[in-house]
């Protein structure tokens, strides 16, 4: 019979291996507040303090643990990814906990209070090198109570507390911990306000949770733009795999020209709406990959304002190939089928919207200078002569002049660079803004427009109020807001 050997791995070699799994802060984090989540939490709490002794803690108000529950937390691989878990189960490998704050930190501990009874276990790094063996420690009680946070945990009668200490890896690279960690958590917070945006609003969850940031409340941003009365929301379509259900929605975002300048900064401007197109993919309501077509389809800028939620239980994690930091999943093949039969209907739709804005019958209350007009022998575009600049120098010419000028305007018509624009618009190039001195140039305009306001339809009046809807004032508002108020404060 063949003899065995237990051989356990050496464990200074393998908790470096562990640490370098690819967390970011922000994933790292998110992976922590998924247990607090599962520990059915109405609030949690991140507080973090790059000076003296540096420290990140996140604290819940969630059920808590006894002493063994914490031990069997804080063993790698507590968990098999094959058990069955419910529903809220944010979890898959048992190594989470751990993987995300060594990634982070040298130093992990965790205090919990559950009935009555305040508890704790550390992993620290430097002493496992020291001894070269799995050494959990236990703190006494003393030196839990000296432990930043823990006073806040106390008064909240039960809940979890994970505290990072010895931020190697935050403060790697880095000539100020201060600067680092404060710009770095300013990432977490976007982060956690796209992952767990379901959660925070309460959409399509059991239950809402709250999530601070040195007590500033992180407000839920939702990347379909749901409730923005131009989005357009595409029937919901369901794909049955064995006894499990995916459930897909489409969203079709606004035209740039009907987003606030708040609404789109939120979305990362022009260019955060183009790359962040494709498949935003759901694991129990929280948001795992998104940005991404699964090589289904490229990104194109005609497809940018395409949005699509795919929700899938944590039953099919293993036909999802989801990884360790659970950051990426990869549909299986018989979801990639249904995905490529609705990909055409969803970029059709996202196209027809993001070209829709030079319609002559467009419902956008914009002035624009160009026209799109469908006809029957295809598309054209076409400058529109009710454009007060266009019609204040018609105005102010002569017969003769006038056909010249209706001459001038249909030879820009016919040679519109279309195809250049087209592939200047599908590539990553961006497009070159207006020069410094542009205020100054709108400037002018708007004084020569002035001059001539009698000739247009509701005179001087009806122009200034008209300004910022009209091209190409529109796409500069900041400069023309300042410009109509010097004219305001001149008057």
């Amino acid at each position: 019979m063949m003899s065995e050997i237990i051989l356990a791995p050496y464990a200074p070699t393998l908790i470096e291996s562990l640490r370098s799994t690819g967390y970011s802060l922000e994933s790292a984090i998110a992976d922590i507040i998924d247990n607090s989540i599962f520990a059915n939490s109405k609030k949690v709490s991140i507080k973090f303090s790059p000076i003296d002794d540096p420290f990140i803690g996140i604290l819940d108000d969630g059920e808590g643990m006894t002493p063994d529950e914490i031990t069997e937390a804080m063993r790698h691989g507590s968990r098999s990814p094959k058990d069955l878990r419910h529903d809220n189960d944010l979890g898959r490998f048992g190594l989470g906990l751990k993987t995300a704050s060594l990634s982070q930190c040298k130093k992990l501990t965790v205090i919990s209070l559950k009935d009555g009874k305040l508890s704790s276990r550390c992993w620290d790094i430097d002493l496992i090198s020291e001894r070269a063996d799995w050494v959990l420690c236990v703190p006494e009680e003393n030196e839990i109570d000296e432990l930043p946070m823990v006073d806040k945990l106390k008064m909240q009668g039960r809940g979890t507390l994970v505290l990072w200490q010895s931020l190697d890896r935050v403060a790697a690279g880095e000539s100020s911990i201060q600067y680092a960690l404060s710009e770095k958590m300013d990432q977490v917070r976007k982060h956690l306000a796209l992952v767990f945006h379901r959660y925070l609003s309460g959409e399509q969850t059991q239950t809402k949770i709250e999530i601070n940031l040195n007590n500033n409340q992180i407000i839920a941003f939702d990347p379909f733009f749901s409730k923005h009365p131009a989005t357009q929301i595409l029937q919901e379509e369901v794909i049955r795999i064995a006894d499990n259900f995916v459930f897909i929605k489409a969203f079709i975002l606004p035209h740039i020209s009907k987003l606030t300048r708040e609404e789109l900064n939120s979305a990362g401007g022009e260019e955060g709406l183009r790359h962040f197109q494709g498949f935003y993919v759901y694991r129990s309501h929280r948001l795992i990959t998104w940005g991404t077509w699964f090589r289904l389809t490229r990104q194109a800028e005609l497809s940018k304002l395409a949005r699509v939620s795919i929700n899938i239980p944590n039953a099919l994690d293993h036909l999802w190939t989801l990884d360790i930091k659970k950051s990426t999943a990869y549909p299986p093949e018989e979801v990639r089928r249904n995905l490529r039969r609705i990909i055409d209907k969803i970029v059709g739709t996202s196209h027809r919207v993001y070209t829709y804005r030079g319609r002559v019958t467009r419902s956008d209350n914009l002035i624009h200078c160009w026209d799109r007009v469908v006809g029957r022998n295809g598309i054209s575009y076409v400058l529109n002569r009710e454009h007060p600049v266009i019609k204040a120098f018609n105005n102010r010419l002569d017969v003769d002049n006038r056909k010249m000028f209706e001459l001038l305007l249909e030879t820009m018509e016919r040679t519109f660079p279309a195809d250049a624009l087209y592939a200047d618009m599908a590539s990553d190039r961006p497009r070159k803004p207006l020069d410094e001195g542009s205020k100054e140039r709108l400037m002018e305009l708007v004084l020569c427009l002035l001059e001539t306001a009698e000739t247009l339809e509701g005179g001087r009046t009806r122009l200034l109020e008209n300004l910022a809807c009209m091209d190409p004032f529109c796409q500069y508002l900041d400069i023309t807001e300042s410009i109509l108020k010097e004219l305001t404060d001149g008057h």
